[in-house]
């Protein structure tokens, strides 16, 4: 089963495998989709992307690991060009971590590989894109690693629930400078633009996990 929200790829699949010898029962174009064909048609394989209808975000990947929950024997093939860190550790840790496979787009080199890591997959194996494990691997290290002492102080005080403005009295600085730390918090800890508030709970929550 394919679910690819790109026609032109999704058909292109679709007559690569059938001229493989594979039989594709259904070819979809959103996570929601996959769901129903999952449950009208009990596939061998999923092949699915990360980014999909409607937001384009992680709606494929997500839905891999809902399905793997549900049914933690069901083998996933995730072809993409991204790597979606959270939920492609979450896919790889499902069930006991087989029958699961995570390659991407631009580096599968030939044909043969990728109609190679399918049977692989489908039979129980595992296989990831080196590149997938080195992103992961590099995810796991200690997310604050690559902050100042001064940044370091900082998110301390941020979890203590201090304001800029308190920051800024205990470290006997400017609450420009207080802003300006916070600012290379966010950046280093590969927290994109968004309500400054909800940025400062997910930069508490990764100083309590490390």
């Amino acid at each position: 089963m394919l679910a690819e929200d790109s026609v032109l790829l999704r058909e292109g699949l679709i007559g690569l495998l059938h001229r493989c010898g594979h039989e594709v029962v259904a070819a979809v174009g959103d996570a929601e989709a996959l769901f129903a064909a999952v449950e009208e048609h009990s596939p061998d394989i999923i092949v699915t992307d990360v980014r999909m209808p409607p937001g384009f975000q992680d709606e494929g990947l997500h839905a891999a690991v809902r399905l793997r929950e549900r049914a933690p024997t069901l083998p996933v093939l995730v072809l993409s060009q991204y790597v979606q860190r959270t939920y492609a550790s979450e896919l790889l840790d499902s069930g006991d971590g087989s029958g699961v496979g995570y390659l991407l787009k631009d580096r599968v080199g030939q044909v043969e590989e990728f109609v190679d890591a399918l049977c692989e997959v489908a039979g129980g194996g595992t296989v990831v894109d080196p590149e997938v494990v080195r992103q992961l691997l590099r995810r796991r290290r200690d997310p604050l690693e690559r902050l100042t002492p001064r940044e370091r102080e900082v998110l301390a005080l941020i979890a203590e629930g201090r304001s800029n403005g308190a920051i800024a009295h205990e470290l006997v600085v400017s609450e420009a400078a207080v802003g300006k730390h916070i600012s290379g918090i966010f950046a280093k800890l590969d927290l994109p633009p968004a309500d400054a508030t909800h940025r400062r709970v997910l930069a508490v929550l990764a100083y309590l996990r490390a």
